[in-house]
């Protein structure tokens, strides 16, 4: 694991680099990852659209403010993602919001499809699901916990998407609900849950 970890940080990028990085490839009409098609280019579009409305936002809990101030260890969050992934839009402009709170936690990237035997540490019921978020001491790399992919409400909507029986629904108007409820949400129940995280981490709690 640690070795499989620090060859991912040597490839990662910084939350600003991996923005540019889309940007980019969206220039080209292109997203990241083996899949090059008409669709998951759109998809990567409208991420662009979210996180950008995303990264004007950085309305937390209470909590969650109180929580960053008095947080205690010194932490990388190393996030697995993909350009093209709706769930990673929505949670990883949260991220960086949260390392410009404070300087215990810092935040980079790498890209699933680069990553496999990574990825395949972090499964989530038997699937490569993004992002994954690994908490890391920031001083010695290792793993000391992780969270995703998406909070618990969502993640139970795409489960229940997945495992219904024939005929599955329309994927659009499932994507549809989801981002909806994302965008009803206003990343509350993953500040919730990031919050278990901490202090489940934070040795002055």
């Amino acid at each position: 694991m640690k070795e499989l970890i620090q060859q991912a940080l040597t490839n990662a990028r910084t939350y600003p680099d991996y923005r540019a990085y889309l940007t980019e490839l969206l220039a080209a009409g292109k997203t990241t990852g083996p899949n090059q098609s008409e669709a998951y280019v759109q998809y990567a579009r409208l991420n662009q659209s979210r996180m950008d409305r995303l990264d004007k936002r950085n309305r937390f809990l209470p909590e969650m403010a109180a929580e960053l101030a008095q947080l205690d260890q010194a932490m990388l969050m190393l996030v697995i993602t993909e350009g093209w992934c709706g769930d990673a839009a929505q949670l990883v402009p949260l991220l960086y919001h949260l390392t410009e709170a404070t300087p215990k936690l810092d935040l980079l990237l790498v890209l699933r499809d680069e990553h496999p035997e990574l990825m395949d540490q972090f499964l989530t019921d038997g699937a490569r699901s993004i992002p994954k978020v690994i908490f890391l001491d920031a001083a010695t790399h290792t793993v000391l916990g992780d969270w995703g992919p998406r909070p618990a409400f969502a993640q139970q909507m795409t489960m229940d998407y997945k495992h219904q029986a024939p005929p599955k629904a329309d994927y659009a108007t499932y994507q549809k609900e989801l981002h909806t409820w994302y965008a009803r949400d206003k990343t509350a129940s993953a500040q919730r849950e990031l919050l278990d995280v901490f202090r489940a981490m934070n040795p002055n709690e």
